[in-house]
């Protein structure tokens, strides 16, 4: 039953809005913050295509305990963390949290879905009044699903379009930003 309430959560939040944008009208005024988790690169490539386009600040959302550095063994400790529900540590924090007025979140998808220290960094934070845009990077497949995951996991904010990016593939970013109104 939890399982189909989730699912028709995430549905409910992409058909009727996740993604819309909070304040099409008008460019943001307030700072921009482009937080990341990123194992092999490519979240991180990615990233700081964003951060140049939009003059955000980059923040890597780094675990206390590093992942392992070869895939297998790093999908392994993935699934397990999903498994559990786990909250992995992460070493820093954003400075000036209230600073900032949109946030974007990346990672990569990680067995269907945002990885677990995505949670863990989106319940450290208050997001009310702030806009969150997710992104991510894939292989091939639940891109959508994971931009839907970090926009359920921040409810308090309003939400914008994410983007998802193929490996390190930063075309069609900076029409993205354009559409959203945050090309720099």
């Amino acid at each position: 039953m939890k399982l189909r309430f989730t699912i028709l959560l995430i549905a409910v939040l992409f058909h009727i809005g996740a993604y819309a944008q909070a304040t099409p009208d008008k460019q943001s005024s307030g700072k921009i913050l482009v937080a990341y988790f990123s194992w092999g690169g490519n979240t991180q490539k990615v990233a700081g295509h964003i951060a140049s386009l939009t003059g955000g600040t980059l923040f890597r959302i780094e675990p206390e305990k590093p992942y392992p550095t070869e895939y297998t063994p790093c999908t392994e400790v993935a699934k397990a963390e999903k498994e559990a529900d786990a909250r992995p540590s992460i070493k820093n924090k954003v400075e000036d949290w209230d600073l900032y007025d949109i946030v974007f979140i990346g990672c990569p998808v990680w067995w269907h879905t945002a990885p677990m220290i995505i949670n863990t960094f989106s319940e450290s934070y208050d997001f009310k009044g702030k806009t969150v845009i997710p992104f991510c990077t894939y292989a091939s497949t639940y891109r959508d699903e994971t931009l839907a995951k970090i926009a359920e996991l921040t409810p308090a904010a309003g939400h914008r379009k994410g983007f998802g990016a193929v490996d390190k593939n930063t075309e069609g970013i900076e029409a993205w930003l354009k559409e959203i109104k945050l090309l720099k």
